[in-house]
């Protein structure tokens, strides 16, 4: 073979050496989820129907068509539930209403029968690990003797230290500062610590406690009864707390990260926990759990995803790794493999709201969104299920330059303003017309603002061009669809020169991907789709291509 073609290794065609190959299910389930493209909508991000410059459930409704015309198959909604808002809804009060920060519980219920009539599926949030600190819980907690009942639906500690000055562990909140928290007696003396992983404003359920399983199953109950398709479960590794609160050996204050020996997550009990939810799952059989779980062992990550607990778990890999053929080619290899002992289903995904957007992490610029619809291509070409965030595919860039006074994020403040946190990811999406705020909304602005860079961005523009990023979405997903070379479960590697990579799913498609800075020869086929037009037998680089 020479250097530059990309063709198969050997003369049989693909390398079926490669032990990361996923063999097809014998006996594949065909529920819906199993290869579905879901989309995520960040709710104040996607389309505001109040006026308030804040996206909502009413946005919402009104873009519904737009989330069909773009094909995808599932919603995955973020917290939308009653919440003071400390970490943008995910510091829930109410688990089982509807903010009015996003309408009310009759307003989603439209989003969901309207979406069910134009055949998407709707998932939506759930908190499991903690609730707001005005939760009516917690203000019992706080009002309530140590050792109370109480107290003991949360994670209540003695300091340590004369006086218990100093706090039960050294554990830090992912957003900054300690993960703990005095509270004041009602006599007005220092009493006892709280657990809060993140931020002060959300503290840690104990989930020992039969009275919080119970509550949530409650929640879970409550929105499949409303005709919710599935759940997307919020730090779902997270759940379960060693008995004895030990130190950290090392403290890390990073965001979420494949951290094994970090004990405030992974604890073994956290399954026990997961099996009584999908319990409750089974009840609705067409339901689906997606964890967002972030292990760093591939066989502790599996039992995550056993038959009994849940559905589909987040890998990260792909979000986490740089363009370079070869570091993805190990990204898809290690995701593949995370789930492949248990025969469960492989996810999907770029981006998300706590993510630096694909164009940045990829440099930027033109060349960053060339490569990120390049990787759009090999996403939606792997078997398993995608999750697509909202203006992903627009191409958005994340807007690092936001100024200070408009960040919103509380990785700002718990960080002493020296980190900016996820605001830049989260800029609202630009729909239409010619200056921000982009028809997102009727007031004069955002409640984060839109760079006015973005009008060559909105969806308006980009549904009149067949070159746009929303173009190639549109035909991708309906190709990944309809066309029989994307069936099975099955993936093998073709060999490829440096800087490039090839696979071959089960059932004939081919995808090819070129991170180098030179033209490599195509292999043998049709063209079926590529990330740029492509002239004669050359695929150029920072380009993918789809061949059957």
């Amino acid at each position: 073979m020479g250097s530059s073609v990309v063709v198969p290794t050997g003369s049989s065609g693909p390398d079926t050496s490669d032990e990361s190959a996923v063999a097809e299910s014998d006996a594949p389930d065909g529920r819906w989820w199993r290869s579905a493209v879901f989309y995520q909508v960040y709710p104040r991000s996607f389309a505001d129907s109040g006026g308030d410059g804040v996206g909502d459930l009413g946005g919402l409704l009104d873009r519904l068509g737009y989330l069909e015309l773009l094909g995808v198959d599932a919603l995955w909604i973020c917290p939308v539930m009653r919440s003071p808002m400390a970490d943008g809804g995910y510091d829930v009060s109410d688990p089982r209403d509807i903010d009015p920060l996003f309408g009310d519980v009759a307003v989603f219920d439209e989003v969901l029968a309207e979406a069910h009539d134009r055949g998407m599926r709707v998932t939506m949030d759930l908190v499991p690990n903690h609730t707001s600190d005005r939760h009516p819980w917690f203000t019992a907690a706080l009002a309530a003797a140590p050792g109370s009942p109480e107290r003991d639906r949360y994670i209540f500690r003695d300091g340590r230290g004369p006086g218990g000055a100093e706090p039960p562990n050294n554990w830090p909140s992912v957003f900054g500062g300690p993960a703990w928290t005095r509270v004041t007696a009602p006599d007005g003396t220092p009493g006892q610590w709280y657990l809060h992983i993140f931020a002060a404003e959300q503290p840690d359920l104990n989930w020992e406690n039969p009275e919080v399983i119970a509550d949530f199953e409650r929640t879970m109950r409550f929105w499949l009864d409303r005709g919710v398709d599935g759940f997307r479960i919020d730090v779902a590794h997270g759940m379960a707390k060693p008995a004895d609160l030990p130190d950290m050996d090392r403290v890390d204050t990073r965001m979420l990260v494949h951290d094994d020996s970090d004990p405030r997550f992974n604890n073994p009990g956290v399954h026990d926990i997961h099996r009584r939810l999908r319990k409750v799952l089974d009840e609705y059989p067409d339901a689906v759990s997606i964890g967002e779980v972030w292990v760093d062992d591939n066989a502790r990550f599996a039992e995550y995803v056993r038959p009994d607990e849940l559905h589909l778990a987040f890998n990260f890999r792909l979000a986490e790794t740089s363009f370079d053929a070869a570091k993805i080619r190990a990204a898809v290899d290690n995701s593949i493999a995370a789930v492949a002992s248990v025969d469960a289903v492989p996810t999907w995904t770029l981006s998300n709201h706590d993510i630096e957007r694909e164009v940045t992490r990829y440099g930027g610029g033109a060349a960053g969104l060339r490569r990120a619809r390049a990787m759009f291509l090999l996403e939606l070409a792997l078997p398993g299920a995608v999750f697509l965030y909202n203006g992903s595919e627009l191409g958005l860039p994340n807007v690092d330059d936001l100024p200070e006074d408009a960040l919103r994020d509380p990785v700002w403040e718990r960080s002493g303003h020296t980190e900016r946190g996820r605001d830049g990811c989260r800029v609202p999406i630009p729909w239409e017309g010619r200056q921000p705020p982009f028809g997102f909304t009727s007031a004069e602005r955002s409640w984060l603002p839109i760079p006015p860079q973005w009008v060559g961005l909105t969806v308006e523009s980009q549904l009149e061009r067949l070159d746009s990023m929303v173009s190639l979405c549109r035909m991708a997903i309906e190709l990944r669809g309809v066309r029989p070379e994307f069936a099975g479960t099955g993936l093998e590697w073709y060999g490829s020169p440096a800087g490039c990579l090839a696979f071959r799913r089960t059932g004939g498609l081919i995808c090819v991907l070129n991170t180098s800075p030179v033209p490599t020869p195509l292999p043998p086929g049709e063209v079926l789709l590529s990330s740029v037009p492509i002239e004669g037998a050359l695929l150029p680089p920072d380009t993918a291509a789809w061949l059957v």
